[in-house]
């Protein structure tokens, strides 16, 4: 499509020869929508301005060079081959702007022979210029539509296409075909039959879903007394530790967002009857992922900006469309959930590190708890849609007997920049490249309380509680089977 220098000339040109634009949409700001750096830096980052692009999910030039090679990685997800759609849709976008630049050239050249003509009296030929150049410039406009419908289509095409996956995971259909990775600890050998949380007589005075589903429906809790206290224990402990050992920078976050930002983390468009949309357009947040990511939206920054580590404990909201007839019991799985979110934003070549690192933050976790667990690669079936590879941490239940996931720790690549516009400018030189994002939970506070407190039932219905929280509780070790913290 025509930039906006090319249109600015043509412009002047012809008005100065009698045209006008009076009453008509400026071709120039037709292409306002490209992105401009606004102003000079602020400190380190500069913003472009936030717009829709084809390449704002996969690389086009990518699938041009290799398109078998971007089908093959669909297909180890159990995705169709896609690449000779959006290499159509791409050709017919290409077209246009070609046909566009080649009228805008032929624009430009009738534009200078106006002024020819004014000169040596020739009307006629005046005439026929003038008439030619509005006509072109009214052929150029009609390109121009035609190519960013084409290029709306492909971008469609390409939002619900999901990441491709990292050559080092396993493939496979589903959660059976994940591949532990690491375990740590050994359950307790228990000489009674361990209880589910909600049925510990520690627990029951403080886990109320009747009330929660008079006030809000099913998949709510009220939590009060000596439960409400372990929760918010929980969640400052995770905080400091990540904070005071890990070097996260806290941050308090919106948990109500614009639609852009949850297309920019992927919620949107393939999700969205998982989330929570506002009458006014706001979007409450599934994880604080999408605020803490979307920090970052159409930013380039100094590549020693990065890497960038955030953390943040938000409240959490998902419709669990996907989820009818699962985990109904307890509180497992909520409409509404707190949780301690990590984040961080590196370059490309230090994401792989990077990972392994946020694993070993949200591993640290359980291990102060005093919590067994074991970590599993997800398979290619079972990978989320915006990832490119995930490590789970699953937590030991004794009252399910099985291992539970209590936090996902994923790399999106560069898929998540690609949307956002996010990008780094290299201490070398050269261009911008898209920076690599990252999240994890660190942990979810409320599956953490389940992993807690089933973990340390005593045959008497109390819970002995991990030494890492007692000076969160002024001292107190248990919850007695009355439900007192003592």
């Amino acid at each position: 499509m025509i930039g906006n220098r090319d249109w600015r000339g043509f412009d002047q040109a012809f008005m100065r020869y009698g045209g006008s634009t009076k009453g008509k949409q400026s071709p120039t700001a037709i292409s306002a929508h490209f992105p401009v750096h606004l102003g000079p830096a602020i400190g380190h980052m500069t913003r472009t301005t936030q717009r829709k692009r084809t390449d704002a999910m996969h690389d086009i030039r990518t699938i041009r060079d290799n398109p078998a090679a971007f089908d093959a990685a669909l297909s180890r997800r159990g995705n169709a081959p896609v690449s000779s759609q959006i290499l159509a849709l791409d050709e017919a976008r290409r077209a246009k702007i070609l046909a566009a630049e080649t009228a805008q050239a032929e624009a430009n050249k009738a534009a200078k022979e106006v002024g020819a003509a004014k000169g040596r009296g020739d009307e006629d030929e005046f005439a026929r210029l003038r008439a030619l150049v509005g006509e072109k410039k009214a052929e150029i406009a009609a390109l121009n539509d035609e190519a960013k419908a084409q290029d709306a289509a492909l971008t469609d095409m390409l939002m619900g296409i999901p990441n491709l996956p990292d050559a080092s995971i396993p493939d496979g259909d589903d959660e059976d075909d994940n591949v532990e990775i690491h375990r740590h600890g050994t359950p307790r050998t228990l000489d009674f039959d361990p209880l589910e949380h909600f049925d510990i007589p520690a627990i029951r005075p403080g886990m109320d879903f009747e009330t929660a589903a008079k006030l809000s429906g099913s998949r709510f809790v009220l939590l009060s007394g000596a439960v409400a206290r372990l929760h918010r224990a929980l969640a400052q402990f995770m905080l400091d530790v990540h904070v005071e050992e890990h070097g996260l920078l806290e941050t308090i976050t919106p948990v109500l967002v614009r639609e852009e930002m949850m297309y920019g983390t992927g919620q949107l468009p393939k999700f969205g009857e998982d989330s929570y949309q506002t009458t006014n357009g706001w979007w409450l947040i599934p994880t604080a992922e999408v605020t803490l990511t979307n920090i970052v939206n159409g930013l380039t920054v100094d590549e020693s900006y990065l890497p960038r580590r955030y953390v943040a404990h938000t409240q959490c909201f998902r419709s669990e469309a996907g989820s009818a007839g699962r985990d109904t019991s307890g509180m497992l799985r909520q409409h509404q959930f707190e949780k301690v979110e990590m984040v961080s934003v590196t370059k490309p070549e230090d994401s792989a590190a990077e990972h392994d690192r946020m694993t070993g933050c949200a591993q640290a976790i359980l291990e102060k708890l005093e919590l067994p667990y074991r970590t599993v690669v997800l398979c290619t079936g079972d990978l989320g849609f915006g990832m490119t590879k995930t490590h789970d941490i699953e937590v030991w239940l004794p009252g399910q007997n099985t291992y539970r996931e209590i936090s996902s720790v994923s790399v999106a690549g560069d898929y998540q920049a690609r949307r956002m516009n996010a990008r780094f400018k290299p201490e070398a030189g050269g261009k911008p490249q898209f920076v690599h994002t990252l999240n994890g939970s660190g942990l979810a506070v409320g599956r953490a309380l389940i992993a807690v407190v089933e973990n340390g039932q005593q045959a008497d219905g109390s819970v002995d509680l991990p030494a890492a929280l007692h000076p969160y509780l002024r001292g107190k070790t248990r919850i007695d089977a009355d439900g007192q913290l003592v």
